[in-house]
């Protein structure tokens, strides 16, 4: 896949690093494929948009799923797989990680993380939507991401892999034949690195997670802006699946006008008996799914705009207070003090909960190596689409799949640099141009861009409300495009304005993706399409950013995945 030309604007690197490999990312996904990538003997730069610890798995309530129990099995974690993503799922994909899963679970466990026990000293396992078993470990009671980050955090320190914190990455190198050759990056901040600069390497493993900020309420971090997608899509990658966004169901509601990040109620709340009711009482997911409140998330959140609708509310409630102080105060503590901190005490009132963009389960698309069409540009985590969550994920899948496919990504660079794959030096990247390839968007852009994308690309979508986002998109665009062409003016570069130059882009594929599927499709909803239509659309839609700025879209003949690669040779 020939690069785009296109780049951020931004001043000429000013220092550079030099390694086997650069992982883009301090998540579960990224400091795992660190870690192993290190143990190999490769020489491995972190490097991190926040500090170290403090990437998306940090916020995971809910845990890791894998067929760890007694009597339950990868087959069985496969199947609840499936039917959670609504028939486009790779079933390659999803194999690989119920079956390789529960060995990277226990290889974390080997690393230092702890999790939650039984009585006998067992893992202790939960349950959540769309789980016929409990599956789910856990730590901390709903602490798991917090347990998890720390772990990999403390062993990447142990092992001195060198890191650059807070720092943004712009975009990707490429060598003279188009193959990765580093990245761009801007660190925030006085240190021993500071304003732009490279890491030269002939492997990028983006794990740069979600990009929920595209959106005026989110259970994602500020810094989940979409920049790994970004910049995929300039460095000429495929990006696949992105109308499907995951809004979580049970999100603690503050009000309409709420923006930015907003406090997640754990699944697993649900999954220990909590029941979602109206402002009556009326628990209205019974007789929609056979698992009531445990159905997958897109079911459940169906399920709750519609009460929403049919009452004219702007919220639901989730009811635990049969729970009791004990249970909320020792397996959610941290939902606990987030509802208080808010006013709210789950023990003596129900939760006001609604939706919330919570995950994409598209993304750059991956092979199951983890290798993108880009030679040398590997994804993992949120940022990529592997096939595993097709149109739904399920709950918990997350950090599992970022374990698995770290593993696999490390295992398949490893093996190229044994055999000279990756160059025995670190290839020289073309010359950037000297003028901005692309503009840049004030940072007030922000604001706007999520407006629009709420209003015409949320829980529900239809025809009339896609194409009235399209077009304001399109103009926000053509406004920053037109005052580049009509006196090279743009943006002054800085985080504000990279940030939401990459919103835009992320958002104008979502859209365009959300237009072409007229279908209603796990949580993809369109209301002027309201069944699913597996004839014509159990298919992928596959995204391209032209030179020019323009989209191509396209679906794929069957529901399997193409090669990311044509060939061996051309890798």
């Amino acid at each position: 896949m020939s690069a785009t030309g296109i780049r951020l604007h931004a001043p000429a690197p000013g220092w550079s690093l030099e390694a086997d490999l650069v992982v883009v990312g301090s998540g579960v996904a990224g400091l795992t494929a660190a870690l192993r990538c290190s143990a190999a003997g490769l020489k491995t730069v972190v490097v991190t948009k926040a500090r170290l610890d403090d990437g998306s798995t940090r916020w995971a309530q809910g845990g890791i799923a894998a067929a760890l129990g007694e009597g339950d099995t990868p087959e069985q974690h496969l199947e609840d797989t499936l039917v959670a993503g609504a028939g486009v799922c790779d079933e390659e994909a999803v194999r690989t990680l119920v079956t390789e899963g529960p060995g990277a679970v226990r290889r974390l466990i080997e690393t230092g993380a702890r999790f939650d026990t039984g009585p006998e000293g067992d893992i202790a396992l939960t349950r959540e939507g769309g789980h016929h078993r409990r599956r789910i470990v856990h730590a901390g009671g709903d602490a798991t991401g917090v347990e998890v980050s720390r772990a990999l955090v403390e062993a990447v320190r142990a092992q001195g892999i060198p890191t650059v914190e807070n720092a943004l990455v712009l975009d990707l190198l490429t060598d003279a034949e188009g193959r990765t050759a580093g990245v761009s990056l801007h660190v925030m901040g006085e240190g021993q690195h500071d304003g732009v600069g490279a890491v030269h390497a002939p492997a990028v493993v983006l794990a740069t997670g979600g990009m929920g900020q595209v959106f005026s309420a989110t259970t994602n971090p500020s810094v989940s802006t979409g920049d790994g997608v970004a910049l995929a899509l300039r460095a000429g990658a495929e990006v696949s699946d992105l109308e499907f966004v995951q809004f979580h169901p049970t999100v603690l509601f503050l009000g309409a006008d709420a923006e930015g990040q907003q406090p997640l109620v754990s699944e697993a709340v649900r999954g220990e008996g909590a029941h979602l009711v109206d402002a009556d009482g009326v628990r209205f997911m019974v007789g929609q799914h056979e698992l009531a409140e445990l159905a997958p998330r897109d079911i459940v959140a169906k399920g709750i705009t519609r009460r929403m609708q049919e009452k004219g509310a702007e919220n639901m409630y989730l009811d635990g207070r049969h729970f009791g102080a004990d249970m909320w105060e020792n397996r959610f503590p941290t939902i606990l003090a987030a509802c208080r901190a808010h006013g709210i005490d789950p023990v003596t009132e129900p939760i006001p909960i609604a939706p919330a963009a919570h995950y994409a389960s598209g993304g750059v698309r991956t092979d199951v190596h983890g290798r993108t069409t880009v030679p040398g540009l590997y994804a993992c985590g949120e940022v990529a689409c592997t096939g595993v969550h097709g149109a739904n994920r399920l709950a918990s899948n997350s950090l599992l799949e970022g374990l698995v496919y770290a593993e696999r990504i490390a295992a398949d660079i490893a093996a190229r640099h044994a055999e000279n794959a990756l160059h025995a030096r670190v290839p020289a990247p073309v010359t950037r141009p000297r003028t901005p390839a692309h503009p840049l968007l004030p940072p007030e852009a922000r604001f706007a861009i999520q407006r629009v994308m709420t209003e015409g690309a949320g829980v529900l979508r239809s025809a009339a409300s896609l194409a009235e986002a399209a077009a304001r998109l399109a103009r926000i665009h053509a406004e920053a495009a037109g005052a580049l062409a009509d006196d090279g003016k743009t943006a002054e570069p800085g985080v504000d304005t990279w940030e939401a130059t990459n919103l835009l882009c992320v958002a104008r594929v979502l859209v365009a993706a959300a237009q072409r599927r007229e279908e209603t499709r796990g949580c993809h909803w369109r209301e002027d399409h309201a069944d699913r239509d597996d004839t014509a659309w159990r298919r992928h839609i596959v995204v391209r950013l032209n030179p020019d700025r323009t989209l191509a879209v396209d679906t794929t003949a069957t529901p399997d995945f193409p090669p990311t690669r044509p060939s061996p040779q051309e890798q």
